[in-house]
């Protein structure tokens, strides 16, 4: 199973988490998360998401979700990339987790294409794309 690492500012991550859990029945094994505050030094942020990578790697990988490209989160764990091993998506949103959370078995490359469409298709104008009654 495909480990996931969730790294974000503050409690975001936890919040989207304990909010999967709730609508998957339980929170998945192999899933953790790390918050990351405007005090933190970043490279203890690598070492604590190296640390936790470790623990989720159970032989298939692991997809790391974070929150904004460019930012802290996303900088620290991008020392710890490793195509094929180790793969991250940023903007992560509770229809990504969902969709990633809920095929795991597959391959490493097929969990983050499932990221990437459940954050795409996650997005609705909702004025124009809602159902309407007849």
């Amino acid at each position: 199973m495909i480990g996931v690492l969730i790294v974000t500012h503050g409690t975001i991550g936890e919040s989207l988490l304990s909010s999967a859990g709730q609508i998957l029945g339980g929170v998945p094994p192999l899933v953790a998360t790390l918050g990351v505050s405007r005090n933190d030094d970043p490279d203890d942020i690598t070492l604590r998401a190296g640390e936790l990578l470790e623990g989720l790697d159970q032989g298939d990988g692991v997809l790391v979700l974070t929150d904004i490209f460019g930012a802290t989160p996303g900088n620290a764990i991008s020392h710890l990339l490793e195509d094929g091993h180790i793969e991250g998506v940023s903007g992560i949103s509770l229809p990504m987790l969902l969709r990633v959370l809920t095929g795991r078995n597959g391959s490493l490359p097929g969990a983050v294409q499932r990221a990437l469409s459940g954050g795409a298709e996650g997005l609705v104008h909702m004025n124009s794309d809602r159902c309407m009654d007849a």
